[in-house]
């Protein structure tokens, strides 16, 4: 990826093996988000699994305390009740047989897919349109549930969900530059908190290896990992 001339000059005031204490690296990335538009605050955390063995993947979900600033669009497939429950908690689709259709023939357009375990028979066979995208429901993200409401409201209110990559590494977003230091400050360390908490028992050694955050269009700045327990 070229990485622009803004991008190099802010990088090159960066002690870039620093690691800065939470609130000073999220001043630095609101200070060098210059972009016209709100930039999400992005996090990398550098974990020491190793994702090819299955109980070293890591797979969750949080809430953030203060939301991610982002429109989240939440389809429910779901039927009969549970279909009412979720057009009642605010869903911006709900239906089934009509967006299987849609899904089949591509339509992605939405951040959340929620369903019910009894309908994953069906949904489960979209796996090749909604997992390479991360759609896919999956009980451990709370996506596959009884309680469509209550998982319709939590992603609307700030629930992310999050998993490693073949390298162990977990990408998420965790605010806007728009936001207050202090609440980006709150929604990373609830994420952090959360990732140590999953530490596998069969992983060696460092756990958290390296807390990078950036805007969308900024420098990575490593964060002082001394805050968070390894």
């Amino acid at each position: 990826m070229k990485i622009s001339k803004k991008v190099r000059e802010y990088s090159s005031k960066i002690d870039r093996l620093a690691e800065y204490p939470i609130l000073d690296g999220i001043m630095l990335t609101k200070k060098y988000a210059t972009a016209k538009f709100d930039e999400s605050v992005e996090v990398a955390v550098s974990l020491g699994v190793n994702p090819k063995f299955s109980d070293q993947m890591i797979r969750g979900s949080v809430t953030l305390p203060h939301g991610t600033g982002k429109t989240v669009r939440v389809l429910v497939l779901a039927k009969g009740a549970k279909a009412e429950e979720a057009e009642a908690a605010h869903a911006d689709y709900v239906g089934f047989e009509e967006y299987i259709e849609k899904l089949k023939q591509g339509w992605t357009d939405v951040d959340v897919v929620i369903t019910t375990p009894d309908n994953m028979g069906e949904v489960g066979k979209l796996g090749r349109v909604l997992g390479p995208r991360g759609l896919m429901p999956n009980p451990k993200s709370g996506t596959v549930t009884m309680d469509v409401a209550a998982a319709v409201e939590a992603s609307k209110a700030g629930k992310i969900d999050f998993r490693s990559d073949k390298y162990g590494n977990v990408h998420s977003i965790v605010g806007k530059v728009s936001f207050d230091a202090e609440k980006l400050s709150e929604n990373l360390s609830v994420l952090l908190k959360k990732l140590i908490a999953m530490k596998p028992s069969s992983s060696k050694g460092l756990y958290v290896k390296r807390v990078t955050i950036s805007s969308t269009m900024g420098p990575g700045i490593k964060i002082d990992k001394a805050g968070f327990s390894n």
